[in-house]
């Protein structure tokens, strides 16, 4: 199935396509794709709120997407990393069954099904700027991310 299908997929079913995606077998390779994926596009959600910070303050446009651009392609990666690992030492503590792999594709599925929501949160933040719309969508993502990322890793710590 396409990346954009499993996404809409992953809005109705979040455990189901994390399962379909472990049938396909384990490859790291799928899983940081999907990773870097998501971080490639979470930076260019941030495009139009830095556009906006630059344009009201003064600064430079270019320092700005820089320091994003390391903030998101070099050191974000690592942080889901260590992050996927606790989360999978919680769940061995729990009785989980599942995989370091597994714990990581869930993760990493996670980030990538919610951008759609985040390059809606870029939008507001570069068109509309703070306030309760802003705030509204921020939330809007972090519910969904959670969602995606909680059932992706009950659907995994199940399946081996």
């Amino acid at each position: 199935m396409a990346i954009s299908r499993n996404i809409a997929a992953t809005y109705r079913g979040p455990g189901r396509v994390v399962s379909r995606l472990l049938t396909m077998g384990p490859r790291e390779d799928r899983a940081l794709a999907y990773l870097m994926g998501a971080c490639a596009l979470i930076f260019v959600a941030q495009l139009p709120r830095l556009a906006r910070e630059a344009h009201l303050s003064g600064e430079d446009l270019n320092m700005l997407m820089g320091a994003t651009l390391m903030a998101w392609i070099f050191i974000a990666p690592l942080m889901f990393y260590c992050i996927a690992l606790l989360a999978r030492v919680v769940a061995r503590l729990f009785g989980g069954k599942g995989t370091g792999y597994g714990a990581r594709l869930a993760l990493f599925w996670a980030l990538l099904a919610s951008t759609p929501l985040l390059l809606l949160h870029g939008l507001v933040a570069g068109f509309i700027g703070p306030g309760i719309q802003l705030q509204l969508v921020g939330l809007l993502w972090c519910g969904c991310f959670v969602w995606f990322w909680v059932s992706g890793t009950l659907a995994q710590e199940r399946a081996a």
